[in-house]
């Protein structure tokens, strides 16, 4: 199955230029000559198909926790930081610690709870406009960053004044946390964020036991599931996840949905002539450039995936972003369409670790598009350009220059 013109290692994330670039490109190449490919420099199984990827990440028995893979693969080399002890977050967590953590925080995250943020959602996005006073701006460091920043912020509670180094540490740690390949010095940084953010959120979570809120820090608090509740440095690790893993993808995606609308102006158009196909929009900005571009799983057991072999503990890594362009799947994949009628998508993952915050994500990019087009009716791309940022599995900018 391996074949050597195949781009393989860094070639096969952001870090690489074509890779970051256009991921799209480099993928269907995978696709069409080994849609199951061993990348043997970094010691994993890639699949590129959506079906196969569709299977991957919905078998309930795979794990997830990188210290049940076998010893040089890409999990347990990359994944683990070093400590095969510490607990992983629940990101890669497994059973049963998966599902305990996850039913005593869901309940803030149900659509229904989502939907009674969203009044609030479209202020904060009113008010972020608000603040924006020059024709011409970095959509994601003046729009797209703050929307989900202040949101998340006024969930938790958060005093608006710590808003600039609540923000400021989620960037430094965010840089840390999804990327492998860090260097020494980021290293030295993201922990020196990630230091700040928990002594932050233990002050936060002790004020609230006192003085519990309408928040999401006071509702952990109070979770109760069985008997059972939150340590401390659990909720401290529910509060970095919501701020880390929430904030960098909904940012990715309002500014990946934006340019997607401006490059294809006829599309914008019929948004805006029709407030009602924003549901839609959202969810064809998400299988045209997801903000997530892959995730993995580790087989339990020896097993078939896509017709090949694999072994028990092996790294296995499903490219969303493939799948979602796979043209098997979905006619033209590469054309960006408001109105396609079939947008479903593998962005939020599956099976157990189905994302819980994708109801939050979609109303704040929801009502952070339909309140940019309608505060800027001519908004239009900047020869500026845009800089895609190099954040292993996510696609997203650190700039984004436009004209309203």
């Amino acid at each position: 199955m391996d074949q050597p013109d195949l781009p393989r290692g860094i070639a096969l994330t952001p870090l690489d230029e074509n890779f970051r670039r256009d991921p799209y490109a480099v993928l269907s190449k995978l696709r069409d000559h080994a849609p199951v490919f061993e990348d043997t420099v970094l010691k994993r199984f890639i699949y590129t198909r959506h079906d196969d990827v569709r299977e991957v990440l919905r078998d309930r028995d795979f794990w997830s926790d990188p210290r049940k893979a076998n010893a040089g693969t890409f999990s347990a080399n990359f994944l683990l930081g070093g400590n095969r002890q510490e607990e992983p977050s629940m990101l890669l967590m497994d059973e049963p610690g998966h599902r305990r953590l996850r039913s005593l925080v869901s309940s803030s995250f149900t659509p229904a709870a989502v939907e009674r943020w969203r009044p609030r959602i479209r202020k904060v996005v009113d008010m972020v406009l608000a603040d924006i006073s020059t024709n011409e701006f970095n959509l994601i460091m003046e729009f797209a960053g703050p929307v989900p920043t202040v949101v998340i912020a006024e969930m938790l509670g958060i005093d608006p004044a710590r808003r600039g180094d609540f923000k400021q540490w989620s960037d430094e740690s965010v840089k840390v946390s999804f990327n492998p390949f860090s260097q020494p010095e980021e290293r030295a940084r993201g922990d020196r964020a990630r230091d700040m953010l928990e002594a932050f959120f233990a002050t936060e979570i002790a004020a609230r036991r006192h003085h519990p809120g309408d928040d999401l820090i006071s509702d952990m608090i109070r979770a109760e599931e069985g008997g059972d509740r939150l340590t401390e440095s659990e909720m401290i690790q529910q509060c970095n996840l919501l701020l880390i893993a929430g904030n960098v993808t909904t940012t990715d995606l309002i500014g990946n949905a934006v340019k997607a609308l401006l490059d294809n102006p006829a599309e914008l158009e019929k948004l805006r002539a029709n407030p009602d196909l924003i549901v839609n929009t959202v969810e064809e900005a998400l299988r045209f450039d997801s903000p997530v571009v892959n995730s993995g799983r580790i087989p339990d057991r020896d097993i078939h995936v896509g017709g090949c072999p694999v072994h028990r503990g092996e790294s296995l890594s499903t490219s969303l972003a493939a799948a979602n362009h796979d043209p098997s799947i979905y006619p033209q994949p590469q054309r960006f369409d408001v109105t396609r009628q079939d947008t479903h998508h593998q962005s939020f993952g599956g099976g157990r670790h189905l994302c819980l915050g994708a109801h939050l994500a979609r109303a704040e990019a929801q009502e952070a598009i339909l309140g940019l087009i309608g505060r800027f009716p001519k908004l239009r791309l900047s020869p500026k350009g845009h800089v895609y940022h190099a954040i292993p599995s996510f696609r997203g900018m650190s700039e984004f220059w436009v004209q309203g």
